[in-house]
């Protein structure tokens, strides 16, 4: 275990489950993803922290210090000028940098929260899928047993299951191997071993899961029915019997 690694991890980790709880709050009807943007991309840095999207390459450079996806857009949202509405469906997805080490986070919520009761229930139940998965987190566990379990849970709620987007690892690069997808067989793929660093995010839809990526911003991903997306993720450090989640909240 490297524990310089784990140590940076676990405090950039806070840094970004206190942020995500405090962006919960702020969210209200009318404001812009323009406007949370540049309040989030200042709390980074009052926080001690960095802005990870401004270290991407020039030529993928995203527009923005985090990803805001609105309503039919399911992942990688970039902020824009509309006014969030109550009853809109906003996913926000984070990656900050600490000490040399990424960490990633994202929640779905319901501006004014009084969406649709299947909205509602979307977001629990993918909640509920991504813990599913945390769950099983050990050394000795396939990536396709974590996959197989989100899995079971969405479908079990009717819900799309997004197979393009995949959850990853993470440590001193933002995307690392190995790729974590929400679905799976047992006893496939990758074996955890303790110190590992990995995302787990499942993505679902109350619609069909094929999607597109919004030629205007280049960066949004939408759903092609145009039926509503959710979005969940924690960081998670494989210890030498189970897990611990390095993003959750003080």
């Amino acid at each position: 275990m490297d524990e310089q690694k784990n140590s940076a991890m676990r405090a950039g980790g806070k840094i970004l489950g206190n942020l995500l709880r405090d962006l919960k709050a702020y969210v209200k009807p009318g404001m812009t993803g323009t406007e949370v943007d540049a309040w989030v991309r200042s709390e980074i840095m009052r926080r001690g922290a960095g802005v990870a999207y401004d270290m991407l390459p020039k030529n993928e450079k995203f527009p923005g210090a985090i990803c805001i996806s609105v309503n039919d857009a399911l992942v990688h949202g970039a902020p824009n000028d509309e006014p969030f509405e109550v009853g809109d469906k906003v996913s926000f997805d984070l990656d900050i940098y600490y000490k040399g080490y990424f960490t990633d986070s994202a929640f779905t919520m319901i501006v004014g929260d009084k969406g649709s009761p299947a909205v509602k229930k979307m977001i629990s139940v993918t909640e509920s899928a991504m813990w599913a998965g945390i769950e099983l987190v050990k050394p000795g566990v396939h990536l396709g047993d974590i996959g197989a379990a989100v899995e079971k849970v969405l479908r079990a709620g009717k819900l799309g299951v997004i197979e393009n987007y995949v959850g990853h690892g993470i440590g001193k690069g933002m995307h690392e191997a190995p790729d974590v997808p929400n679905y799976g067989k047992k006893g496939h793929g990758y074996k955890l071993k303790a110190g590992d660093t990995i995302c787990i995010e499942p993505m679902s839809c109350l619609g069909k899961p094929r999607n597109y990526v919004d030629k205007n911003d280049g960066w949004t991903a939408k759903l092609k029915d145009g039926s509503i997306g959710c979005h969940c993720e924690h960081t998670i450090l494989v210890t030498e019997d189970g897990y611990e989640v390095l993003t959750l909240p003080d």
